[in-house]
């Protein structure tokens, strides 16, 4: 009786297969790739992180107080990693550009129907010199939240709050302060929010806060454009400057210019303990100058960061940064949309007043 011995080549074969079968199950799968995400008003494609234009040259570390500012509010998919960066605070640019490319991913943000192309204006808090009283050129009143502000909606136009008795009723005893300009009066409207060089009945003076505490319901219509339908400024000249300018020209018109927005902000006063930090934005926490921008929530979510590519107004230089959706506001509508906080010193009423660049934007989001 002869006995058969396995070929030598049947073994090496047997011996491959359980190699094999012992790999498959030490192999750690690979993670699944990013996906698009459809939100509200936007859809959300994820990049590589080489489609970022300028990503390796921003510096990173600038924006890091702005992120922690957010992670005091995060929204759930932010918790796990607000931890670790809260913890961890990276001390140089390369380790914060590592720790973002380690933990997030990069999304293209898009219309519904595939347009990647957007819209970038810009803000700022103001500092205006103010009074208690009026008195002299100080007359123009800003107001607290009227009582009846809940009980008639829509509440009454700007037109109506200036010139109706019954209207005017409704903010006697509201009076905050009194500023001499009313175009002033109408930026810190438009702004939602500013500081106030004011002087106190007994003559001291001290700076205070004015913060967004509501509005009349009515919509928002932009000034600049009124006065392009006017005829009275070309498209892509209504900038602050030149708006300010057509009303010392034109005095007997300022009303009607005030008028053509009917909406009307209502303000509370808040403490400035630390004049470096900036207003309260819409997610609660306080804006970074260069690195806060406003946004549709229902297209980014407030706390996210984001990666922005546009030109600065004045020297249409490259403005490539990381930034973090913190704030929103009534004209800013849409998927590519923003609103850019430049701050409050120096160039930034300048560079606000005159910021309507295109934009494309990129958000990192949590892997």
């Amino acid at each position: 009786m002869s006995t058969h011995y396995p070929r030598l080549a049947d073994v090496r074969w047997l011996a491959m297969c359980v190699l094999a079968m012992l790999a498959a199950c030490t192999t750690v799968p690979k993670p699944e790739p990013a996906r698009t995400i459809v939100r509200e008003q936007s859809r959300w494609v994820p990049v590589t992180w080489n489609e970022l234009p300028g990503w390796s040259d921003d510096k990173l570390q600038q924006a890091w107080p702005a992120l922690l500012r957010s992670c005091q509010r995060p929204v759930p998919e932010w918790t796990r990693l607000c931890t670790t960066a809260q913890q961890d605070t990276p001390r140089r640019d390369d380790q914060a550009r590592a720790w973002l490319m380690q933990n997030l991913q990069p999304y293209r943000v898009e219309s519904l129907q595939g347009d990647a192309r957007g819209l970038i204006t810009g803000y700022y808090e103001p500092s205006i010199d103010a009074r208690r009283e009026p008195g002299g050129a100080f007359r123009v009143a800003l107001y607290g939240v009227p009582a009846d502000l809940t009980m008639r909606k829509p509440y009454w136009t700007r037109r109506q709050l200036d010139t109706l008795p019954s209207a005017q009723a409704s903010l006697r005893g509201r009076e905050i302060a009194y500023v001499a300009d009313p175009l002033d009066a109408l930026v810190l409207h438009i702004q939602g929010s500013g500081r106030l060089r004011i002087t106190e009945r007994d003559g001291r003076t001290r700076m205070t806060r004015l913060a967004y505490a509501g509005n009349n319901g009515q919509p928002y219509q932009s000034v600049g454009r009124w006065l392009i339908d006017q005829g009275e400024l070309q498209p892509g000249q209504a900038s602050w400057p030149a708006i300010r300018q057509w009303a010392t020209s034109n005095p007997s018109r300022v009303n009607e210019l005030l008028w053509s927005n009917p909406r009307y902000v209502f303000f509370r006063e808040e403490s400035l303990p630390d004049p470096a930090l900036g207003p309260s934005g819409a997610q609660g926490v306080p804006l970074t100058p260069g690195r806060s921008i406003a946004v549709d929530p229902k297209s980014v979510p407030y706390g996210t960061p984001a990666w922005i590519e546009t030109t600065e107004p004045l020297s249409s230089r490259p403005l490539r940064r990381l930034v973090v959706a913190q704030d929103t506001g009534s004209a800013i509508v849409g998927p590519v949309r923003a609103d850019y906080f430049w701050g409050w010193d120096g160039e930034a009423a300048e560079q606000a007043g005159r910021m309507k660049q295109p934009l494309r934007i990129w958000v990192l989001w949590p892997r």
